[in-house]
């Protein structure tokens, strides 16, 4: 379709109608930008710090330690995938890894692992362990802290979704 004017009167008028529709458009689309309040989530990462230690340990690196930065990035992105009801590391507009991890100051380089469906954090733990891509972020020589974290949301299914957090 093609639109005539016939002085910038009209144009304006074309181009404010447009502009006016696409917000509208824009308006109503949904993304997981705003974490919904209905995702509980906790702070796992005590529950992980001894078991990531051993495995560092066991292949002469050295130990993470709790960094609260990476924990809250780590609560972040389980909310996320909780509310969104899919695991994915870029849920949102403008939710990729690098902004994320800059929003919550956590130190750089850092790594991030996530998963969905298991019940406790050793079975997370081990469900990254059995994933090479997985264990490589976790046996990373150049990360010294971690937060982990796990959602559920009854929008989900209340299934947990997990986001591990590595940082320098």
């Amino acid at each position: 379709m093609t639109l005539k004017t016939t002085n910038s009167l009209g144009r304006r008028a074309v181009l404010g109608a447009t502009l006016g529709a696409f917000a509208a458009t824009v308006a109503g689309c949904t993304t997981t930008d705003k974490i919904d309040a209905g995702a509980n989530a906790s702070d796992q990462t005590d529950a992980t710090l001894a078991m990531i230690n051993k495995l560092r340990r066991d292949r002469g690196l050295e130990p993470l330690s709790r960094h609260p930065a990476a924990a809250t990035a780590a609560v972040d992105q389980a909310r996320r995938m909780a509310s969104a009801g899919k695991m994915e590391h870029n849920i949102g507009l403008g939710a990729n890894f690098a902004k994320r991890m800059k929003g919550h100051a956590v130190p750089l380089p850092a790594a991030e692992n996530i998963a969905v469906g298991q019940a406790d954090a050793a079975r997370a733990f081990q469900a990254w362990v059995d994933s090479p891509k997985h264990l490589a972020n976790m046996l990373g020589p150049g990360y010294r802290g971690l937060g982990v974290a796990e959602a559920r949301n009854t929008s989900s299914g209340n299934r947990p979704y997990w986001a591990m957090v590595l940082s320098s």
